[in-house]
């Protein structure tokens, strides 16, 4: 089920949000946001480059806080911008989703997630 629910938040998900609230060219909006799709090429930093059992959220540069603040000011931008920021946005919600899956399915997996008191606290918030 994590799969599936990571796989629709990424590809399935943004399609809904385009034709929801961009009627007017909601196949360009789309392919925007699913072009942010693209922020996993920091993954080819990391070694190694995939990990089943890391949480990408704060660990990869372009899944940072800083990179998180950023994405935060793009949405403030006019458009294409502002697209492309809750586009990114919604990737690193997705991705925070799935460390919350793992994180709840071993938390020990993830002793040394950069994120792993933020995964503690909304984890027992929420489950």
């Amino acid at each position: 089920m994590q799969t599936f629910i990571h796989y629709f938040l990424h590809f399935g998900f943004p399609v809904i949000i385009a034709y929801l609230f961009f009627k007017n060219n909601w196949k360009k909006i789309a392919l925007l946001l699913l072009a942010t799709m693209l922020v996993d090429v920091d993954h080819l930093l990391a070694s190694p480059m995939f990990d089943p059992n890391r949480c990408s959220f704060g660990f990869h540069i372009l899944h940072s806080y800083y990179a998180i603040g950023f994405y935060i000011v793009l949405l403030f931008l006019k458009r294409p911008y502002n697209i492309i920021g809750l586009g990114l946005l919604l990737h690193i919600l997705t991705d925070f989703i799935d460390c919350l899956f793992m994180y709840n399915a071993c938390s020990s997996c993830l002793e040394n997630a950069p994120a792993k008191e933020l995964l503690k606290t909304v984890s027992s918030l929420f489950f």
